[in-house]
């Protein structure tokens, strides 16, 4: 069987980065499917972008193992590595034409000019660029710059392209648009994509797959839908969107009492003990129709537009409700409202406790 069969394109066992004293990456082990679009995603400082530049060659592993398909590349130059960077920076040659910017690698691996010059074609109409060739990269806008970086990269067909936080440099409204793009592009050529971000959105619109990382480990790896919908840990659920966390204690399978001695269901899988119980925000509804139910007063309410944002103060807490605005004009309960929450036991999840201080960006109560 041949290796594009039976090998990732990228490996990493047990790897470890530090600067002095400090360790940036803490034993690490992952492994990339050929062909996937792969995002490591966390915080500032978590050892994301660390991790990447191992794998390409621009830092050195403490200790560990990485390998591009069955080949150890641990002590190898970038440029003995079968990978491609593209950078926030997208680092063009600004006395280059558009085509001769693509063709510089190609060109340096001694390809013949005409099948340089058809590989050029077939990428720019790739990435939308046709017709383009002759410009230079100042007469470009900032998203047809990253498409050129993008060209260049993937033009020499690499085992993997890394992508380092490449669209930090672009607008919202662009930055929404390149992320289709390049989950198109990914999707037409087969290359692995391995994507550094700290945007939780742009990970789940465009990876197959993502690592969240936290303090240089990966908290959980799983698909976007995993991670959102079965958060492991107080982290993972405050990272990944908008959480509300619940402290309470099971009490019997699919039980848990909260601090005010009301009940929940939800799947506990057979933990016991202190537990934070969470429900997403959009999984709530301002009615009793669900099994699991919680009465208060709407503290506040703010129009986003495809929802009506709602926090409740209970007995509990305070929760966040994201209430649908499916009729005209977004009717949502005025504040000092009296409600009731009720959300199904399905949506509800069960992490550890945990350190109130390392869970993200949730509301915990």
């Amino acid at each position: 069987m041949s290796e594009s069969m039976t090998s990732p394109d990228v490996r990493l066992e047990e790897v470890v980065k530090e600067f002095g004293e400090m360790r940036a990456v803490d034993g690490i082990s992952l492994e990339i499917p050929r062909g996937s679009f792969f995002a490591l995603l966390g915080p500032s400082g978590c050892g994301k972008t660390t991790t990447l530049r191992m794998i390409g060659g621009f830092e050195e592993a403490t200790s560990g193992r990485i390998f591009l398909g069955d080949r150890d590349v641990v002590g190898l130059p970038p440029y003995k590595r079968d990978v491609n960077t593209v950078f926030q920076s997208y680092a063009l040659f600004p006395h280059m034409t558009i085509a001769d910017n693509v063709a510089f690698g190609l060109q340096r691996k001694g390809i013949a000019r005409a099948e340089v010059n058809t590989r050029v074609a077939e990428i720019l109409e790739l990435v939308d660029l046709a017709g383009r060739e002759s410009r230079k990269p100042r007469q470009l806008s900032g998203g047809q710059q990253q498409r050129v970086a993008l060209a260049r990269a993937i033009v020499c067909n690499p085992r993997v392209l890394l992508l380092d936080e490449p669209l930090g440099a672009l607008d919202l409204k662009l930055r929404k648009q390149m992320q289709l793009e390049l989950k198109r592009i990914q999707h037409e050529i087969g290359i692995t994509f391995v994507h550094v971000t700290h945007d939780q959105e742009e990970a789940m619109t465009m990876a197959d797959t993502i690592a969240v990382m936290n303090g240089g480990r990966i908290e959980q790896l799983g698909t976007p839908a995993d991670l959102y919908e079965r958060p492991q840990s107080a982290f993972v659920a405050g990272f990944l969107g908008k959480s509300n966390l619940l402290a309470g204690t099971i009490t019997g399978e699919g039980l848990v009492r909260l601090v005010d001695g009301s009940e929940l269901r939800a799947s506990t899988n057979g933990t016991r003990g202190p537990v934070s119980i969470g429900v997403r925000p959009e999984k709530i509804s301002l009615s009793n129709g669900g099994v699991n139910r919680l009465a208060g007063k709407v503290k506040e309410s703010a129009y986003i537009g495809v929802a009506t944002e709602v926090v409740v103060t209970t007995s509990v807490g305070e929760l966040t409700v994201f209430h649908q605005n499916v009729e005209a004009g977004g009717v949502a309960p005025a504040p000092g409202s009296q409600v009731t929450l009720s959300w199904a036991p399905e949506a509800t999840f069960v992490v550890d406790r945990g350190d109130p201080g390392d869970r993200g960006e949730e509301h915990v109560v």
